[in-house]
């Protein structure tokens, strides 16, 4: 037998699980280009764009007059105040003149039990692991403490591991099976979320507490599953024949957090750590690109039950005797408590299962629904909404108003129009669908658990790859990233989505028509990513982007609460390594001009993910994720940030503040 070679893979050739959508539903690109050519995206250029989105008229979005509505928006814009960045390719971080980037909480930084050190070899043990800051870093937030922005709880994604950097010399495999099982609890462990208390010293830096809200929450964590799902047959396993339980929450990239306060984890690319060997593979498994060889990191080939649950081939007599229905317990947005360290991290199936990136909440308000958003991170799939059945009351909210609710999903038209489309088993419209593209489900949990395929039925609008999104605070207006779609060709180009061979990606904005929960709402492009040469403001060809504006593969966004729109960037392969966009970075926008500016760029092969402000707005942190993720085992290592010299990566937390002490972007 033979010791393979541990390859050398980027984030994007691990995690592209491809293209699982069958259906025949319209792509985005197909609809847009209608719409470029029939109204050359906002007649009347840049300023009747801002207007028509955000200043005190709204242009029609459903024809081609200059008709008006009022908005009835009373606030005052934002104005950038930094000045840009360069694109550049340099292993550190770089922020404007007059700011300042430290890291902070980077791999391996103990954080709750016993608090091990971090090993620069590399050979921190899996149960140091569990006591440690995990790897790839993605979204985030900071929850303060008694309203401090001083002191508080930074909660933050893992969302997968690099093997060659997290082990000391990669992964030790022999003929596809793994051979040392306490690497692949390291690696169990490296994904998850961190609870972290901080804190600003009497010198202002900030600093971990080791309190009792410190915890690691794992890809082996007991976890609850409620919402209509909880019992089903397909969700009942071995490790939990009533199927209440699952173990874990794996590849956590966006997140959210509700208004009564607790955290959101969203799981994306969960499908691809699973392998169904079964000749048939259920439709659960065959939709999401359930592998049928091995598993992404092969933990199934460890011979222990915390492990083989990852072969959810069918090996027992029934599922209480395997772990068949193991890979339906993912796929779910999950729900922690922060301030409460005993709590049991809840899956609430309720909000769909597919590959979440992000979970986008309208703003609260008293006597209506809670309303979410979601993306789906693959080429050619969709955007959800959740609303509440149940209204929004401050005094009784809690997490019961994720578990009954109603599920769409978004049909872009090319007149500017959308709608949301019900993805619920009692729903006429619904039914009538199914019966038209003769699809069955058995319940409202069958059709959760399927959640792609119900979606695919309705005729709902195949996308650029949604990612993160965000929602105006003053206007209600809803933003999201189509990072990029390769796959997309001139025949199925569409309004919403334009572009074949979509490299660069885009930004979506669409308005509700009345409340969030409205049915329907009308829509248009914030902005075609690319080059000078091959990009638009508001998807305006006339109005390019410029040196200081230009980016490829826009995917984290987050709206402050002054309403800068923060954009983030996720290129990858020869994007990432030439070409004229420079190292991933952080780039801030005014949505009512369309202003952008870069504001930061990374190290080397890095993806700059997440990002919050402290309440005063004068402390930002923003994740950077997988620094050198190239790099062979064992070095030499392509990025040596954030330690230096010859040190492997580690990815890291950067603590953003203005050296005067003023708010961060204005």
């Amino acid at each position: 037998m033979k010791k393979r070679e541990t390859s050398i893979l980027s984030k994007s050739d691990l995690l592209d699980e491809g293209s699982n959508n069958p259906s025949s539903n319209a792509h985005f690109s197909e609809i847009l280009q209608v719409r470029l050519s029939r109204r050359q995206i906002m007649k009347g250029g840049l300023g009747a764009a801002a207007l028509g989105m955000f200043g005190s008229t709204l242009v029609g979005c459903n024809s081609d007059s200059s008709s008006t509505i009022s908005s009835g928006n009373n606030f005052s814009e934002p104005v950038l105040g930094f000045k840009a960045v360069s694109t550049e390719r340099r292993d550190t971080i770089t922020v404007p003149e007059g700011y300042s980037a430290i890291p902070f909480l980077a791999l391996g930084t103990p954080v709750c039990g016993s608090y091990p050190a971090y090993k620069a070899d590399g050979s921190n043990s899996g149960a140091d692991q569990e006591q440690q800051m995990g790897m790839c870093h993605d979204g985030i937030h900071y929850f303060p403490i008694n309203d401090s922005s001083d002191h508080g709880l930074l909660v933050m994604n893992h969302e997968y591991v690099i093997q060659n950097v997290l082990h000391a010399n990669g992964a030790t495999m022999v003929d596809d099976i793994r051979t040392v099982e306490d690497e692949v609890r390291k690696e169990v462990a490296a994904h998850g979320v961190s609870i972290v208390e901080i804190k600003k010293d009497a010198l202002g830096a900030w600093e971990v507490v080791p309190g009792n809200y410190n915890r690691r929450i794992t890809g082996a964590t007991p976890m609850a599953l409620r919402g209509p799902v909880r019992g089903n047959a397909k969700v009942r396993t071995k490790y939990s024949p009533a199927g209440t339980m699952t173990r874990g929450t794996l590849n956590n990239c966006g997140n959210g957090y509700t208004p009564w306060n607790t955290y959101l984890t969203c799981e994306e690319n969960w499908a691809g750590y699973f392998v169904n060997k079964d000749a048939e593979l259920p439709r659960e498994h065959s939709r999401y690109g359930v592998r049928t060889i091995n598993g992404r990191y092969s933990w199934e080939t460890v011979n222990d039950d915390d492990y083989e649950r990852f072969n959810v081939s069918s090996t027992g007599a029934s599922s209480s005797d395997d772990y068949r229905n193991e890979v339906n317990t993912f796929g779910w947005i999950v729900e922690i408590d922060p301030f409460n360290p005993d709590s049991t991290p809840i899956k609430r199936t309720a909000m769909g299962r597919f590959a979440h990136e992000g979970a986008i909440f309208a703003p609260a308000i008293e006597g209506q629904p809670i309303v979410y958003y979601s993306g789906d991170d693959a080429r050619n799939e969709y955007i959800y909404k959740y609303v509440s059945l149940d209204n929004y009351y401050q005094s009784t909210a809690n997490g019961e108003l994720l578990d009954n609710g109603t599920l769409y999903v978004a049909k872009f038209d090319a007149n500017g129009n959308g709608e949301w489309l019900a993805l619920d088993y009692d729903d006429a419209a619904f039914q009538a669908a199914c019966v038209a593209a003769d699809v069955q489900f058995a319940d409202q949990a069958d059709v959760l658990l399927n959640t792609r395929l119900a979606a695919d039925t309705v005729g709902a609008t195949r996308m650029d790859r949604p990612e993160w999104g965000a929602v105006h605070p003053h206007t209600g207006e809803v933003y999201f990233t189509l990072t990029n779609n390769t796959s997309r060709t001139e025949e199925n180009v569409d309004e919403a989505n334009p572009r074949a061979n979509n490299t660069y990606g885009h930004i979506i904005r669409w308005r509700e028509s009345g409340n969030a929960s409205a049915s329907s709402f009308e829509w248009d492009i914030f902005v075609l990513s690319g080059t000078p040469e091959d990009s638009g403001l508001f998807g305006d060809s006339t109005q390019p982007l410029n040196t200081d504006s230009m980016h490829a593969c826009p995917d984290g966004l987050w709206i402050d609460p002054n309403g800068v729109l923060w954009i983030q960037t996720d290129m990858s392969g020869s994007l990432q390594a030439e070409g004229p966009f420079g190292a991933n970075q952080m780039l801030a926008a005014e949505p009512a001009t369309g202003e952008i500016i870069r504001f930061m760029t990374g190290p080397n092969e890095q993806e700059t993910t997440g990002v919050v402000m402290t309440p005063d707005m004068r402390t930002m942190f923003v994740n950077i994720q997988h620094p050198g993720d190239r790099s062979p085992a064992g070095g030499p290592f392509t990025s040596n940030w954030p330690d230096g010299g010859s040190n492997r990566p580690r990815c890291a937390t950067v603590i953003v503040s203005r050296d005067d002490g003023g708010v961060i972007g204005l």
